[in-house]
């Protein structure tokens, strides 16, 4: 039976999992697809602190596995079919074999929410992205719109306008969700174009996307604006399959915790963006996924 089970590999997991190979509890680490969660999808860090010239997301990750990995951390990348909460154990059910856990750590991170409006899952991967560092390049001196208002939407026009001819952010109110610096940044930037008031109601296109079908909501003025790719920024969802039936979430889905990360279900912890809070930010799910692995160290010794 293994001390401590983790559950994701984004930054609050690699850091539950180095402060848990530290303290030699018996860890497994199980990543999804890519190591990294949505940091990966993030060019540029500016804002976790001691790096002044910032970083690219990648490097940070993969910094952080290998520190993780030095300290012996064992990271094993299988699918979790299923998990099982006993009073003394957790039962991890992966593709190739059944764990047992004392303890374990929800790091599952979240997914970007969609539109849901029509065109939008036909044109997946074909004009329609939730990732500009991936997909930017493809729209080199095309014109592109952004959906949202938040900072990662920010971010991410500023980002594309390295590639695209015009980036079209498209907000449905009259004033940005954004951080004042990202902000001051966006409204200097001639190659970005703020489309205020407004929402997308169709993506066009048939095997591309050709265009976005826009509303204005104070207006209800429908217009057309031509665009190759539509990258869409709008929130995330917590990636709670593997747990929505066992433990206390908040109405949005995210895992409810007390402040020392432990769920409703007893040697059960939540760090990252799979945690209901006010702030999903790097630093937030290191200092998240830190505080988890003490946790779970001190729930083990009783």
């Amino acid at each position: 039976m293994e001390d401590l089970i983790i559950i994701g590999a984004g930054p609050a997991g690699l850091t539950a999992g180095l402060y848990a190979a530290r303290s030699r509890l018996r860890t497994i680490l199980f990543e999804g697809l890519t190591l990294g969660g949505q940091i990966l999808t993030t060019d540029f860090v500016e804002n976790y602190p001691g790096f002044p010239e910032g970083i690219s997301g990648f490097e940070l990750a993969d910094r952080m596995k290998l520190q993780a990995e030095k300290f012996g951390l064992e990271i094993q990348n299988q699918e979790i079919i299923r998990l099982e909460f006993f009073p003394k154990k957790n039962v991890v059910v992966t593709d190739k074999q059944n764990l047992e856990s004392k303890a374990v750590i929800l790091a599952c991170g979240a997914t970007p929410q969609k539109l849901g409006i029509e065109g939008e899952d036909l044109l997946i991967g074909k004009g329609i992205s939730y990732c500009a560092t991936c997909d930017g390049p493809f729209y080199t001196n095309q014109e592109v719109a952004v959906i949202g208002g938040g900072d990662m939407a920010v971010e991410e026009a500023l980002f594309l306008t390295r590639f695209a001819s015009k980036v079209h952010l498209v907000h449905r109110r009259d004033e940005l969700r954004a951080t004042k610096l990202l902000q001051e940044r966006i409204l200097t930037k001639e190659q970005i174009k703020i489309i205020w008031d407004t929402i997308p109601i169709r993506i066009v296109g048939k095997n591309e996307v050709e265009g976005i079908e826009l509303k204005n909501v104070k207006t209800d003025e429908v217009s057309l604006l031509p665009v190759r790719g539509v990258f869409i920024f709008i929130g995330y969802n917590p990636n709670n399959a593997l747990v929505k039936d066992h433990m206390e979430l908040d109405k949005l889905g995210f895992v409810l915790t007390n402040n020392d990360m432990e769920t409703s279900v007893p040697g059960v912890f939540a760090a990252g963006d799979i945690r209901s809070k006010l702030l999903r930010q790097v630093s937030t799910a290191v200092g998240e996924g830190a505080m988890a692995a003490f946790a779970a160290e001190k729930f083990l010794e009783k």
